[in-house]
């Protein structure tokens, strides 16, 4: 189950050439969290997760601090979390999830870029339970043990770690997220390949020919979509 992870920034590195829609993107997610809550990182921990994910991707920190400043104001935007979910080709699941100020809007696009793009919406709790959501963490490192102790002895409640290719892949309960982060910092890990909340699938499938070059092109569309925050699926595109 690793190796999907081990590529993963050079995945997303070659979807996000457009830094100005990378860092709109950010800049909506860090306003609706600091929204949500306190302005504050500090008192808000989604809001201090989500200014990470930012700074790991290079996000600007006018574009950080911008954001959040917004969020301090009266009024603005309310938005919302929203999933979605559907099939694509052959038994391939996928997740959706967007962050929307016009739900829709958001609503109507989803719908068509399944329909049009060789795949099927699905109603609510069609997909999503046969993922589990958690915490995954990616970096360098050849010794699974060792961070498998350290986190335990840490009272981090960690589901597997595993070793591949010089990487370790972390899967721990959702609302360990922070608590694995800063266990890690502590360990001397400076930086993660991967540090995110994932829909992990219980099961992957593998497509081919049509079928996968089918759900590649509706998996495009999907993230391309400007609600749209993180699509999870099913399928193996490392086999």
């Amino acid at each position: 189950m690793g190796r999907k992870w081990f590529n993963i920034k050079d995945k997303k590195a070659a979807k996000e050439q457009n830094a100005s829609r990378v860092n709109a993107k950010f800049g909506i997610e860090i306003y609706a969290a600091a929204k949500a809550g306190e302005p504050d990182p500090e008192a808000n921990q989604k809001l201090k997760f989500v200014i990470e994910k930012a700074k790991a991707a290079n996000c600007p920190k006018h574009v950080i601090d911008r954001a959040i400043e917004k969020a301090k104001g009266v009024g603005g935007e309310d938005y919302q979390e929203l999933r979605y979910e559907g099939f694509g080709p052959n038994g391939s699941m996928i997740i959706v999830d967007t962050l929307t100020d016009n739900v829709n809007r958001t609503a109507a696009n989803i719908r068509a870029a399944f329909k049009k793009n060789g795949g099927n919406m699905g109603v609510k709790g069609s997909v999503d339970y046969l993922f589990d959501n958690t915490a995954v963490y990616v970096f360098d490192g050849t010794d699974a043990d060792h961070y498998l102790e350290v986190l335990m002895e840490n009272d981090v409640d960690v589901r597997d770690v595993t070793e591949e290719e010089g990487k370790i892949v972390v899967y721990g309960e959702p609302s360990e997220l922070m608590h694995i982060s800063d266990v890690l910092k502590a360990e001397g890990i400076e930086s993660f390949d991967v540090a995110e909340l994932e829909m992990v699938p219980q099961n992957e499938v593998v497509l081919e020919g049509d079928d996968l070059e089918t759900f590649e092109k509706l998996i495009d569309v999907l993230e391309d979509d400007e609600d749209v925050q993180k699509v999870h699926h099913n399928v193996d595109l490392d086999a």
